[in-house]
């Protein structure tokens, strides 16, 4: 590109950016948020705080709150006492594999008589 274009396109991109700055300088809600942050910088001063501080009180950073993990239930233990063998069994789950032995030899019904009331 020629220097003369160059020049010519900086000047016309130049008388852009003046006219937009003078419809700015017309524009009233620019000359609010002027006399608002004037207003503001005023009392920030006069008051002693800076412009973090400000923010922070407007908008305070979040706190952080721990969240309770919220899973499963824990089972409760469960204790058998057979009273044939004297034997004490201590479990969490009827899944266990004495408590099935026991349950197959001498029937359901029977072994449920066996567990422990607190």
């Amino acid at each position: 590109m020629s220097k003369l274009l160059e020049f010519r396109k900086a000047e016309r991109e130049l008388r852009e950016q003046l006219a937009r700055l003078e419809s700015l300088k017309h524009d009233s809600e620019l000359k609010r948020e002027m006399e608002f942050e004037e207003q503001l910088k005023a009392l920030m001063q006069e008051y002693g705080f800076k412009l973090q501080q400000v923010v922070d009180i407007l908008d305070p950073p979040p706190v952080h709150i721990p969240q309770l993990e919220i899973g499963r239930r824990g089972r409760k233990l469960q204790i058998w006492t057979n009273p044939v063998t004297g034997e004490v069994l201590h479990t969490k789950s009827g899944n266990n594999k004495q408590l099935k032995a026991w349950k197959a030899e001498y029937g359901e019904d029977f072994v449920a008589t066996w567990l422990q009331k607190d």
